[in-house]
């Protein structure tokens, strides 16, 4: 049921001086078009002529580097189109901007530390960075690892990989060696940057110990960096020719930044490990710079000057994200910890002593922010504040509501969704539209995307499948190790000929918002965060006293919990210290959130005709959806046995 009265409505003066009237005043100028205040009007204009607006949106921000001649190459082909074929900039250069004493970041820790630079100081940091690890013969093309917290050091990190035309990539320090190992083993990293530990919660996680054994099973490093986040000053028991990061970053400074392409691999991230090792998703420097200029500017109305916040890992694309806020000339602040320590004012206290423009978090934290009792608008003074967003996970109607009342009346409460899979948003807020309760404002400019059904045909109002019909510059250029294109086929691509399929249930309301009703496909997202099964099966099918196991994710209230069902072997039986055993090796081997809400007994597991278990259709039975393609499985009367579960009733 739609909501019809909006809890905000920009004002005329908002509109005026957004980012999206300066930029539509920009293409009325050089291209003719007048969108007369109608977001619907402009987003079929970059829908329908994307070259105009991609090559338009460059023009306008002005992006440092060459276009080239072409604007998009092989238009019709999903994946196969490629924008600016001859383009070339260096995405380092295009955050640092002009090196002078603005404010670039600040970052904070749980414990309070604090940590300020500015660009000059970012800049000369990511210089020295950059010289070392050329000295260490890292080239274009090579990646770089990082196992580090979000702190100032991972910024110039990805800086430094960035200016020397390497790849960068990230894993959050939460995550256990074989995690780890599961994503950078892949990429054969050449540099490891890596953390002694981190902080959460009010305790010190030692990481060393993690970082010798990691950097031991990477035959492909040639150096490693150790960030001395815990233990200042005590060198890496490392490789020959380890480094402290300070000590790092004062090598002889590069002079220049390298000019890439604009179709260069910039980062790889990880998708969640639904069907096996995590995939390396390839994407480029061109396309993740020109959508997050779109996504910050236009879609979040950020401004030179502004202050944004986004509580994320570096393990999240919602990172990645942050980090280009500096290419807008903003101060961006960064955080490592539990966002309710000491208490759920932790954030808001610094949101406000930092004047915070755009403080960014997950639809899971605000529910809990609600549930807590505390208050952010009776409490500190959230004045600079214009925008919210929400992420991860769909935030709910109660969700939207405690916003307004709890948090600030007068904001844009952005409620996003997109994924690793584009590090960036399908859907998003708009500075320029109403704001409804449960309902994400806007399809986001130059993204071609719609709903639809099984046959491929479009949807209004009925939920369906969340696809883009045409290019857009921030599709992957592939996964990594994927020579012939079919896995990066298989993922998006193998529903709709052509057509994008994101993997997400949504539906389109009458005024054009989109609805996210949950994952169309097995991933799950306890929290918000994203997370596959395969990581969970793992350790847990290392038991000898389970067969076999299957994991889904069962909505509860506003939430997503893990559920886990192990088939037994032989006479062994499911007990409480078995159970915590369980948790415990699955915790060590993946992370705190992979760890099930509930592990449950049960006798038989559906299976496909192959002998693939059917996560999706045990999910369906639990939820109380239709089970489609039965007549595929090897034994459907297996799914009875999750039907109406008492274990899962509460």
């Amino acid at each position: 049921m739609m909501h019809q009265t909006p809890l905000w409505t920009p004002s005329e003066k908002q509109i005026k001086d957004s980012q999206i009237n300066d930029f539509c005043q920009f293409i009325q100028q050089n291209n003719g078009f007048d969108w007369q205040q109608d977001y619907q009007k402009l987003w079929q204009w970059s829908v329908a002529e994307k070259q105009q607006f991609w090559s338009a949106l460059w023009d306008w921000h002005g992006v440092a580097g060459s276009k080239g001649s072409d604007i998009l190459a092989d238009p019709d082909k999903m994946p196969g189109a490629r924008f600016f074929p001859q383009g070339a900039l260096n995405f380092a250069a295009n955050l640092i901007g002009r090196a002078d004493h603005r404010l670039a970041l600040t970052s904070v820790r749980e414990d309070g530390q604090k940590t300020r630079l500015t660009r000059a100081e970012l800049d000369r940091q990511v210089r020295g960075l950059a010289g070392w690890l050329r000295g260490r013969g890292v080239q274009p093309g090579d990646r770089v690892a990082a196992y580090l917290p979000n702190c100032a050091e991972t910024i110039i990190a990805m800086l430094a990989t960035a200016a020397i035309g390497a790849v960068f990539s990230s894993c959050s320090p939460d995550f256990g060696l074989q995690g780890v190992l599961d994503r950078f083993g892949q990429i054969e990293p050449k540099i490891l940057i890596a953390t002694d530990g981190y902080v959460y919660n009010g305790k010190q996680i030692d990481r060393r110990e993690t970082v010798k054994e990691l950097a031991a099973a990477l035959p492909s490093l040639n150096g490693l960096v150790l960030l001395d986040y815990l233990h200042p000053g005590i060198a890496p028991d490392g490789p020959e020719g380890a480094a402290l990061f300070d000590q790092a970053c004062t090598a002889p400074p590069i002079e220049d930044f390298v000019l890439m392409p604009f179709l260069a691999p910039l980062y790889i991230l990880y998708s969640s490990g639904t069907t096996g090792a995590p995939k390396c998703i390839v994407h480029s420097a061109g396309g993740t710079l020109l959508q997050h200029i779109k996504e910050h500017r236009l879609h979040s109305n950020v401004k030179d000057g502004d202050t944004i916040f986004y509580f994320t890992t570096c393990g999240w694309m919602m990172w990645n994200w942050l980090a280009s806020g500096l290419a807008m000339g903003a101060h961006i602040v960064l955080f490592d910890g539990n966002p309710f320590m000491p208490g759920p004012e932790s954030l808001w206290e610094l949101a406000a002593e930092e004047q915070v423009s755009l403080f960014g978090t997950s639809a899971k934290y605000i529910d809990a922010l609600r549930k807590s009792g505390y208050r952010p608008a009776d409490q500190v003074d959230l004045s600079p504040l214009r925008t919210l967003c929400s992420t991860g996970s769909p935030l709910t109607a109660d969700g939207f509501d405690f916003v307004y009342q709890g948090i600030k009346s007068d904001l844009q409460l952005a409620s996003i969704s997109g994924g690793t899979d584009i590090v960036s948003c399908f859907v998003l807020g708009c500075p320029v539209r109403p704001v409804y309760a449960g309902e994400i404002q806007a399809r986001g400019l130059g993204m071609d995307m719609a709903i639809l059904d099984e046959a491929g045909n479009r949807l209004e109002g009925a939920p369906g499948e969340l696809c883009c019909l045409s290019p857009f510059p921030a599709m992957p250029l592939g996964f990594w190790n994927d020579p012939d294109g079919s896995r990066y086929h298989s993922a998006y691509f193998d529903v709709y000929d052509n057509i994008w399929r994101h993997g997400d249930w949504a539906s389109l309301t009458g005024r054009d918002g989109i609805i996210i009703h949950g994952r169309s496909d097995a991933t799950l997202n306890p929290g918000g965060v994203r997370i596959g099964t395969a990581e969970i099966y793992r350790p847990v099918e290392a038991f000898e006293e389970i067969a076999e196991a299957l994991v889904i994710g069962q909505p509860v209230g506003d939430d997503v919990r893990v559920i886990l069902f192990v088939r037994m072997a032989g006479a062994h039986q499911l007990d409480e210290d078995l159970q915590a055993q369980l948790k415990t090796a699955i915790r060590s081997f993946a992370s705190p959130r992979h760890v099930p809400a509930k592990i449950v007994q049960v006798s038989d597991i559906p299976r496909t005709r192959s002998g693939k278990i059917t996560e999706l259709a045990v999910r369906d039975v639990i939820i109380g959806r239709p089970v489609r393609n039965t007549e595929a499985m090897a034994n459907p009367e297996a799914l009875e046995l999750f039907r109406n579960l008492p274990e899962l009733a509460d």
